[in-house]
């Protein structure tokens, strides 16, 4: 059984179900097969009518999807709202994507016609993460179906009540067995990928290389999007008190728990006065219920991810480290801990290197600028990055130079705009971009056809 339990509560079960096995995979699998064919027949109107449909269904459900996302995984309410909203539009958006280009007419090299075209894969399986519970299902689903897709979700165990009543509304806008659902966890997760014809994941490093790896060996197209260690750098020269808030936020809204949040603070120069800027922001957030609308930061997700969090700050104290504020855990129910700031650890300590999913980031010193791009650069992931100044020649030098696959100036590095391409460098991501204009080179082929005269 798949049980999910808030994290606010962790005695309230929010949702228990049976876990799709193998056999289970294989049969909503076959239901999608037998609905894709005619889908993909489908005029485009056709379909982008069903997901208009779907978007109006989602907007109709805003406070009970709103209510569920609260409770199942602890999201701040005003984070929660933002995310159905968020749902709406990616629906909307991939609506009229449809209407887009499939192909292109060429030169031929004699008489005749010679185009390319874009067609649909087949079956795209699925497998998402819990701290997003609706929008990155859907920034996935939406174009597999709009391009002539069948799919397949697999949500986290975790967020099995959300993504459940998400599929539930879709599902009911488009033909019978077109999209399914299969809770479940590590197994369940094997079967989508030993099924699907396109695999879409977004979750942990260790289990996305382990699913692009399986992909592959079945010659299957594959995108992984995984962990980030993310670096904000902050010049002299930025705005400390409105910088300071800003990054507080990115670090330790939502607990913490995005995979582009921020990891690490590099503050070039003196840090004393962006330090007691930053602490006190940090210690400004609103911190306890997630329904309360004035709270930014909620739990963490369960205990295993309280005690991660409350380890690596004490081990940062063991080996040298301060840390400023934070690294306790708060005395009430739930899986809360103190959103937390650490400095002075060493380069090859966790927090300098690794992603901790949680309210705790790094805050580190760098004489000049060409030293805080060189520890941004330093960790194994890319994923996201920021940079705040003034200086618009520093802003745009300083982007060319940062290994990440989206880069802030001036803005939080949390924050996602879906209709662009989406994705990070060297160990966070593997496989193309997904979001925007990149998904339907994903989720369709692209065939060549030539027509020569009788």
């Amino acid at each position: 059984m798949i049980a999910s339990y808030s994290p606010q509560q962790p005695k309230d079960l929010v949702l228990e179900v049976a876990e799709s096995d193998t056999t289970k995979v294989h049969a909503v699998f076959a239901q999608a097969r037998a609905a894709q064919a005619d889908w993909a027949d489908a005029p485009a109107g056709a379909r982008a009518s069903a997901l208009a449909t779907a978007a109006d269904a989602v907007a109709a459900a805003a406070d009970e999807l709103t209510t569920v996302m609260v409770r199942e995984v602890g999201k701040p309410l005003g984070e929660a709202k933002g995310e159905v909203a968020r749902s709406v539009a990616i629906l909307r958006y991939y609506a009229q994507q449809v209407f887009d280009p499939v192909g292109a007419v060429h030169e031929p090299s004699g008489q005749g016609l010679l185009l390319t075209q874009r067609r649909p894969l087949g079956v795209a399986g699925l497998i998402t993460p819990w701290n997003f519970p609706l929008a990155i299902p859907l920034w996935k689903a939406a174009p597999a179906l709009a391009f002539g897709n069948a799919v397949v979700l697999k949500p986290a165990p975790e967020a099995t009540a959300c993504g459940i009543r998400l599929v539930e509304l879709i599902a009911a806008a488009l033909p019978d067995g077109l999209l399914g659902c299969v809770p479940g966890d590590a197994e369940a997760g094997r079967a989508i990928v030993a099924e699907a014809d396109v695999v879409s994941f977004t979750g942990s490093t260790a289990t996305g290389n382990l699913v692009a790896q399986a992909a592959v060996q079945r010659g299957v197209r594959v995108q992984a999007e995984m962990g980030g260690q993310n670096p904000a750098i902050v010049l002299p020269d930025a705005d400390l008190e409105a910088t300071a808030a800003q990054i507080a936020n990115a670090a330790a809204g939502y607990a913490g728990q995005k995979c582009t949040a921020t990891k690490r603070v590099i503050v070039v120069g003196e840090t004393g006065r962006f330090r007691d800027a930053f602490v006190a922001a940090v210690e400004a957030l609103g911190v306890g219920d997630p329904a309360d609308p004035h709270v930014l930061v909620g739990p963490v997700i369960d205990q295993n991810a309280r005690d991660r969090v409350l380890g690596v700050a004490e081990d940062a104290e063991r080996v040298g480290g301060r840390v400023l504020t934070g690294g306790v855990a708060l005395d009430q129910d739930g899986w809360f801990v103190a959103p937390t700031v650490v400095e002075g650890v060493p380069a090859n300590h966790t927090l300098a290197c690794e992603e901790v999913f949680g309210p705790i980031c790094l805050l580190q010193a760098a004489a000049d600028l060409d030293e805080a791009v060189a520890l941004a650069n330093s960790v194994p992931y890319g994923l996201t990055a920021g940079v705040y100044t003034r200086d618009l020649g520093n802003a745009l030098a300083t982007s060319q130079r940062l290994d990440a696959g989206q880069i802030k100036v001036n803005a939080p590095t949390t924050g996602v705009d879906f209709y662009l391409p989406f994705g990070g460098e060297k160990a966070s991501s593997v496989g193309p971009r997904e979001q925007g204009k990149a998904a339907q080179e994903f989720f369709t082929s692209l065939h060549t056809i030539t027509i020569a005269p009788a």
